[in-house]
């Protein structure tokens, strides 16, 4: 795990070299009159999707959802897909169910792209367009630099439908940026002192920040095993803000943005509460920080690399094999 994160800058600096010819053959792709866009994806791949919404939608302007596969797979309802992008994403592209809902969105009139690792798979030959990460081989379970390639994946095909801001200085110094983070552990593994503890976490944000917190939680359930649960700040208001009462430890993600004040407005009422709240990004009071020169529009990779730190540290704390967690596999064939 420690070497495939470590091969991150390198990894997305290759991915963003290719943008424009993703971003050509996105164009080639994509509906004439585009009516909206469906994402397919389970695990971290539904993270990268949570984000990917937000984009997608900022740059077409025509509302992204995310699919409910079961109403495909397994109560064998028929959508009519006509003019719509459907993007799937896969890490391995093996994933049986992934594979099912995007050959029968293409049958039933949608536009298909495919965001996987590897040219070969299924997947990748079931789409129109196959966007191809180009991470390298994974081996340890617990998915680290295919993540952030297809949060990155997501930020390229956006910019090729509008206007996000990701320039070209912006996209060259995201590995730059990766890699600073990644050059001090220092940070998450005070963090993981902290947790060393506990049995149970929340970890929350709000925007384009909501798929790296949920993404965050993943990897430390995945790693150690721990209960962990994502929420949007928002979301959190509306009921589970009960369950600081029971003093679970929170992690809070922002960056600087429109989003932030209702973030840092979250983790008042947290700690109002009596709750224990650690806050990471470049904002005041944070306990981890990532550079702030970062547009808000990229900050979510630089976040999703500081939870893989978090979550590497306490598995090491704890004594536990990040690598081959307990009664998990590389791909789930569901």
């Amino acid at each position: 795990m420690a070497a495939e994160m470590a091969e991150q800058p390198e990894r997305l600096a290759n991915l963003l070299a290719r943008r424009e010819e993703i971003a050509k053959h996105v164009h080639e792709v994509v509906p004439p009159a585009l009516a909206g866009t469906v994402l397919v994806a389970r695990g971290s791949s539904d993270h990268a999707a949570t984000y990917g919404a937000y984009v997608l939608e900022m740059a077409t302007g025509r509302p992204v959802s995310l699919a409910s596969p079961s109403v495909l797979t397994l109560y064998r309802h028929k959508t009519d897909y006509s003019g719509h992008l459907v993007i799937a994403i896969s890490q391995s592209g093996q994933t049986p169910e992934i594979v099912e809902v995007l050959k029968q969105a293409r049958a039933a009139g949608a536009r298909t792209v495919a965001i996987t690792n590897d040219a070969a798979s299924p997947l990748a030959k079931t789409a129109d367009l196959p966007v191809l990460l180009g991470a390298g081989e994974e081996l340890a379970v617990p998915a680290t630099k295919t993540v952030t390639a297809q949060f990155t994946a997501f930020a390229i095909i956006a910019q090729s439908l509008g206007e996000i801001g990701l320039s070209d200085d912006i996209a060259e110094a995201l590995p730059r940026q990766v890699a600073e983070v990644l050059a001090d552990p220092s940070p998450a593994a005070a963090l993981a002192e902290w947790l060393a503890d506990a049995d149970r976490l929340v970890t929350l944000a709000r925007g384009l920040l909501l798929g790296a917190a949920r993404e965050a939680a993943l990897k430390i359930a995945e790693t150690t095993s721990m209960l962990t649960a994502g929420f949007s700040s928002a979301d959190l208001r509306h009921g589970p803000i009960a369950i600081a009462s029971r003093k679970p430890p929170f992690i809070a993600f922002a960056h600087p943005g429109p989003a932030s004040p209702d973030v840092l407005g979250a983790v008042h009422e947290l700690r109002a509460r009596g709750a224990s709240v650690r806050v990471v990004g470049p904002v005041e009071g944070s306990d981890m920080v990532w550079p702030a020169a970062a547009p808000e529009i990229l900050a979510p990779v630089l976040a999703v690399v500081g939870g893989q730190q978090i979550a590497l540290s306490l598995a090491r704390l704890l004594g536990r094999d990040p690598d081959a967690p307990p009664g998990l596999s590389k791909v789930t064939p569901t």
